[in-house]
């Protein structure tokens, strides 16, 4: 097997168009990789993880590398594994390869292959730093902040705890959500999203913020299908490499999974410099979480 030292900065640039693709997806993408990857005839298979494993960084590397591992045992005439994520809160770091590529975005979440580039998002955090995110994917797979995700939270906490403990919980929660003023809609414009766009707006008046609509930038969830990868926009792994959180603009880099220390979940907040809005650490169900014992999910990883 050929080291890194033996790739040349063309093969990183590689052509999509050429490569034998799969892809491994968090769920909040499942529509936006589903549409493009019709198009392209190189993809062999796409692999749907579900949404929320961000919230337990160290049950995301698991479930990525026995992904990675089934996929490339399930299809050995692979060359390259995509993955449909971001650093999700230092999730992917430790999950490498053994044989095919791994090609990453240089994100730290799925709200920038949305916005289309790691600097739009960015400028944009930079501008609004109060913004939740929501999108087609955040909706359907989560229940983001608003009326609906009140009751339902309280629900659950009153049928486990009782009215009063689930008082107190959803004040935890209603004191967090003044750390935000912003409920910023996302899509690529792939479908009527009509209902979405008013869902987040009813949840922006619930909440008191203010509403922003954003026309998503198609073009990073497709060249990270078709390819080329580019070093600007992309991370190519070879085989025994990993990523690594870099704590400037490119992101991440690549090193050897041999040497890499993963750092511990509970570590991933007070270590990261880049955390990015809507993380798990910022978030009050993981508060909640603590509290009573209770896995919930959390956006934006």
């Amino acid at each position: 097997m050929a080291s890194s030292k033996d790739r040349s900065a063309a093969d990183n640039r590689h052509d999509g168009g050429t490569a034998k693709v799969c892809v491994i997806t968090c769920a909040v993408l499942e529509d936006e990789v589903g549409h493009f990857a019709r198009q392209l005839p190189n993809i062999r298979h796409i692999e749907i993880l579900q949404q929320g494993l961000h919230n337990e960084p160290d049950r995301l590397r698991r479930e990525l590398q026995e992904a990675v591992d089934r996929v490339e045992h399930q299809f050995p005439e692979a060359d390259t594994i995509v993955l449909g994520y971001g650093l999700c809160s230092r999730g992917v770091e430790g999950v490498r390869s053994r044989r095919c590529r791994l090609v990453i975005a240089r994100a730290h979440d799925c709200i920038t292959h949305l916005l289309g580039s790691k600097e739009r998002y960015r400028q944009y955090v930079a501008e609004h730093p109060g913004t939740y995110w929501y999108s087609p994917g955040w909706n359907r797979h989560h229940v983001p902040p608003g009326p609906e995700r009140y009751k339902q939270l309280f629900r659950q906490y009153a049928e486990k705890y009782g009215e009063d403990n689930a008082r107190y919980l959803m004040e935890m929660e209603q004191h967090w959500f003044t750390t935000y003023d912003r409920a910023t809609f996302v899509d690529l414009g792939l479908t009527d999203v009509t209902e979405d766009e008013q869902y987040t707006r009813r949840c922006a008046e619930w909440l008191g913020w203010s509403f922003d609509r954003q026309c998503g930038d198609p073009r990073l969830v497709h060249d990270l299908l078709a390819g080329p990868w580019d070093e600007e926009r992309f991370l190519v792994l070879q085989p025994g490499q990993t990523v690594r959180l870099t704590g400037d603009d490119r992101i991440v880099e690549a090193v050897s999974a041999d040497t890499l220390e993963v750092v511990a979940a509970d570590d991933v907040g007070s270590r990261s410099s880049a955390t990015a809005p809507n993380s798990p650490q910022a978030d009050p169900e993981n508060a909640s979480h603590n509290a009573v014992e209770e896995e919930q999910e959390t956006p934006n990883g």
